[in-house]
């Protein structure tokens, strides 16, 4: 079986466990994981935590690509703002690839119009952005939508990575 490939988008104030703890998760599983953000330098997450990116945005080819994640923290407000953020959210949905998103990410698939028609969960606080975005939203620990999968808070981060996984493994 071909080593399946997963781009973690991060940029600052990310939500630290959001982006380190599936990073190592997916490494335990054997997939290959790398960081993406607009520069290859150090991003810091919302609490300290900091990590370098692999490659920017720009170097993201989404046919080389399995599965996205999306922390959220603060840097989903960023990232909504990245042309190449939300080029990749697009190509990544119209090839039907795993799209995973955490927390306040919402964000980002709101602004890259991937949500029309599709139900999803989230950080409560955004749960207005992602339905007038067109989007259904529920309050559940996890949703999978096709190949969304979103969740709402670090607390559901088991689930969410589980999913992850479970998805990439039976695609």
């Amino acid at each position: 079986m071909e080593k399946k490939s997963v781009v973690i988008l991060i940029h600052n104030q990310f939500q630290d466990m959001e982006g380190v703890y599936p990073y190592y998760r997916l490494k335990e599983e054997g997939f290959d994981v790398a960081f993406a953000a607009p520069k290859k330098e150090i991003y810091r997450g919302k609490y300290g935590y900091s990590v370098t990116a692999d490659m920017t945005y720009a170097e993201v080819d989404t046919d080389k690509m399995d599965a996205i994640v999306i922390p959220g923290g603060w840097a989903p407000d960023f990232m909504r703002l990245d042309k190449e953020a939300l080029r990749i959210v697009r190509e990544m949905n119209e090839k039907n690839k795993i799209i995973a998103a955490i927390c306040h990410a919402g964000w980002v698939l709101s602004s890259a119009g991937v949500l029309s028609g599709r139900k999803v969960t989230s950080y409560v606080a955004i749960k207005d952005d992602v339905v007038h975005a067109g989007a259904e939203w529920v309050d559940e620990p996890v949703v999978i939508d096709g190949n969304l999968i979103t969740s709402r808070t670090p607390d559901d981060l088991p689930v969410f990575v589980k999913s992850l996984i479970e998805s990439l493994k039976s695609s």
